[in-house]
């Protein structure tokens, strides 16, 4: 007799179903009509044990949201995360055919046609799951794989099915190193180095220490934090103001999308200990708001700087960390 799909599995302690996941990922249970329409639109057959699991709980978030690897991913040495899993449907922002499903994911941030995604990770969209057709064909049994956006797109086996994903979901509590990553991170501002163009950089105004003063800034932000990581806090605001300075009198920035390419290099993608490791959108948010106030302005020959007086602003307000 065929075996069950998740025989002896216990789905009634599975799903978390908070605000945010029933907002934006849980549709109703799909009907055949649907089902079908959806795989047609994605082009793949989808699993059965997704689409019965799917008819249960139509998406959401999962209380174990880790997955063992065998091999380093962008988000851990020895595991990935997710976020939620994406239901069968359309109404739902991270539904397969929603706004921001498997298509989107394919079309706009050039993820490979290979199959479908599932799967959001906590990156935004820097990684992701998916259901690979790539050894089994379009109608075949898929894989599930971890894709890496970051690392060009690099798949890394997960499962040989999907009932075996959702069977091998561990809690995060098994990968919690929080406490002593916190305590590597204060100890590289101690002693790591910045990116080397950050380091040149600060050879160009002497006038603050500039390296003591991102030191001592990231320390504070981390330690409020827990964790190293810039976003739309005042002091991540320091944080781009001394880095659009640094970067302002170093090179002539001349509009919004050339601060964009130069800014990664310095701390988020910085080839030496010290770095975020990645960035989302809050720095252009930043970048906007100080061109609509006018604190950064058109230099009468050259590009875009802070003006004299939010610079002088700025030095005093920094100055405390020297």
């Amino acid at each position: 007799m065929e075996q069950k799909i998740f025989h002896d599995f216990g789905l009634s302690d599975f799903w978390d179903d908070n605000d945010y996941s029933l907002k934006e990922y849980v549709e109703d249970s799909p009907s055949d009509e649907l089902i079908y329409s959806i795989e047609q639109e994605l082009g793949f057959k989808l699993p059965a044990s997704y689409i019965e699991l799917m008819k249960i709980h139509n998406g959401g978030t999962p209380n174990n949201c880790c997955f063992p690897t065998s091999e380093r991913t962008s988000w851990a040495e020895d595991h990935c995360a997710i976020t939620g899993i994406m239901g069968i449907g359309r109404t739902k922002t991270y539904s397969l055919c929603g706004s921001l499903g498997s298509q989107f994911m394919i079309d706009e941030w050039g993820y490979p046609n290979t199959g479908v995604f599932i799967c959001n990770c906590p990156s935004a969209g820097h990684d992701m799951i998916m259901l690979d057709y790539s050894k089994c064909g379009k109608d075949g049994e898929p894989e599930v794989v971890h894709v890496d956006q970051e690392w060009d797109y690099k798949k890394t086996f997960l499962a040989k099915d999907f009932e075996s994903f959702i069977r091998g979901l561990v809690s995060s509590d098994v990968y919690d190193t929080s406490e002593q990553d916190l305590i590597n991170t204060l100890d590289t501002f101690k002693t790591g180095q910045f990116s080397d163009i950050l380091q040149e950089y600060f050879k160009k105004d002497t006038s603050l220490n500039f390296d003591r003063i991102l030191r001592n800034l990231f320390t504070e932000l981390t330690t409020g934090k827990g964790y190293f990581g810039l976003h739309a806090d005042e002091l991540s605001h320091l944080a781009y103001d001394i880095q659009f300075y640094l970067l302002s009198i170093n090179k002539s920035i001349k509009n919004r999308e050339q601060f964009q390419k130069e800014y990664p290099p310095m701390v988020a993608m910085g080839n030496n200990e010290i770095t975020t490791g990645g960035y989302a959108d809050f720095f252009l948010d930043w970048f906007d708001q100080k061109i609509i106030s006018k604190q950064i302005t058109k230099k009468l020959f050259g590009g875009l700087s802070f003006t004299d007086g939010y610079k002088q602003q700025l030095f005093k307000q920094i100055k405390k960390y020297e």
